[in-house]
């Protein structure tokens, strides 16, 4: 699939796991953590499956801090779209080569994010969906993170894509502040401890998010 326009394709624990489409699904515990970045010795590497939600809000606070207002747009075909208080933004190349975008749609899906990611291996379309399957959908509210859908538009990308956050870049909004990298993006809600990586190579949930019976025509879900 590729992302670059969703008329071609449309495109988001400490505890033992099991895996969906390339991602981790199963039951942890949480740390609190501040908002503010973390001070003392930034971690090296990316938080693996099954981290405890501590650590992978310490990995994306030792990212570099985005302007913001250079994430209130998107862009397509050349035409360039203002989106308001919504944020848009895309991932710089990965290892999988493997796209990703993301976006808010405050009039569909509040402050949630929305993201279109190629997956490597998608979760198959449940019995209960019906239309155009898309796999690589993802939904992550804080409380809830639902992976696949049935869509028949484009819906929050229909104006195209957000500008690149570069590797190591981090992003700020409401209770979320995402950092993109190699081994993907990783996004956390403070409000709910919770947090979700996105890659092509599969979506992995840490803190309170359980795995939990998907709603018809979603793929996998969890919840707190």
């Amino acid at each position: 699939m590729r992302i670059a326009a969703l008329t071609t394709v449309l495109l988001l624990v400490a505890g033992c796991s099991h895996t969906v489409g390339g991602q981790s699904q199963g039951s942890s515990t949480t740390a609190a953590s501040s908002s503010a970045p973390t001070s003392g010795n930034k971690p090296s590497t990316a938080p693996a499956p099954g981290a405890a939600i501590s650590d992978v809000i310490r990995w994306i606070e030792a990212g570099h801090p985005a302007d913001p207002a250079r994430y209130h747009v998107v862009t397509r075909d050349g035409a360039t779209t203002q989106l308001g208080n919504d944020i848009a933004f895309t991932l710089p190349a990965v290892p999988e080569g493997r796209p990703v975008a993301c976006t808010t749609d405050s009039k569909h899906t509040g402050n949630a994010l929305v993201c279109l990611v190629d997956l490597a291996n998608p979760p198959p379309k449940p019995d209960t969906a019906y239309g155009e399957w898309q796999g690589g959908w993802v939904v992550f509210d804080g409380m809830t993170l639902q992976i696949g859908a049935a869509r028949g538009d484009p819906g929050p990308f229909v104006n195209g894509n957000g500008p690149e956050l570069a590797d190591g870049d981090t992003l700020s909004y409401d209770d979320y502040r995402c950092r993109a990298g190699q081994a993907g993006l990783f996004c956390v809600n403070y409000a709910h401890q919770s947090a979700v990586r996105v890659s092509g190579a599969g979506i992995e949930q840490f803190g309170c998010l359980r795995s939990v019976p998907p709603p018809d025509g979603v793929g996998v879900a969890f919840g707190c």
